[in-house]
């Protein structure tokens, strides 16, 4: 399914978003993932289901100063 990533098109097979989360081989730690502006928390990754079009936006915390 096509899906937007950071406002960029992106393809997935991927059903759920911590699936889409580990296909990407991001770390959870420090990770925050939204959908349609609403932050997902973690515990729901596994059941939140992707849909075509939709716009996952990932935020990955850095270290820095």
């Amino acid at each position: 399914m096509n899906i937007f990533i950071n406002n960029k098109p992106y393809f997935t097979e991927e059903e759920n978003l911590a699936a889409l989360i580990s296909s990407l081989n991001l770390s959870e730690k420090g990770l925050a993932v939204a959908i349609g502006n609403k932050m997902i928390p973690r515990t729901e990754w596994s059941s939140t289901l992707l849909d075509e079009g939709m716009n996952v936006v990932i935020i990955q915390a850095a270290c820095g100063g």
